[in-house]
């Protein structure tokens, strides 16, 4: 991955909040819509374990994404390079390259040509 350094984001849109258990990876010229979320902890799902554990997932933004308007990237996932990922979506499993994905969960809607 190239340096992490040139995310473009909408104006005053991206809003961090700093409970950040696992690595979340962002690579050079990144697009992020506002109210994006990228979530890397979560809980068990058995009741006996959901207080007293959390578990925590990386999120990988590879080269020249776009995350539009109020998605969410859920922890584990990588989000190929040049993907789309459209608004609203809820990610759950990884997005391959050139690819638009959308919906919840996100599905691959069609393939990205040049």
């Amino acid at each position: 991955m190239s340096s992490l350094n040139r995310v473009r984001t909408s104006a005053a849109s991206l809003k961090v909040k700093r409970l950040r258990l696992a690595v979340v990876a962002i690579a050079d010229d990144v697009m992020i819509g506002p109210n994006v979320s990228l979530i890397t902890s979560g809980h068990p799902l058995e009741p006996s374990r959901r207080r007293a554990f959390t578990t925590a997932k990386p999120v990988v933004i590879e080269r020249n994404v776009w995350i539009a308007a109020g998605a969410t990237v859920i922890g584990g996932v990588t989000v190929g390079e040049n993907s789309v990922v459209a608004a609203g979506s809820v990610v759950t499993r990884n997005v391959p390259p050139n690819t638009l994905v959308g919906g919840n969960p996100a599905n691959v809607i069609r393939s990205i040509a040049e």
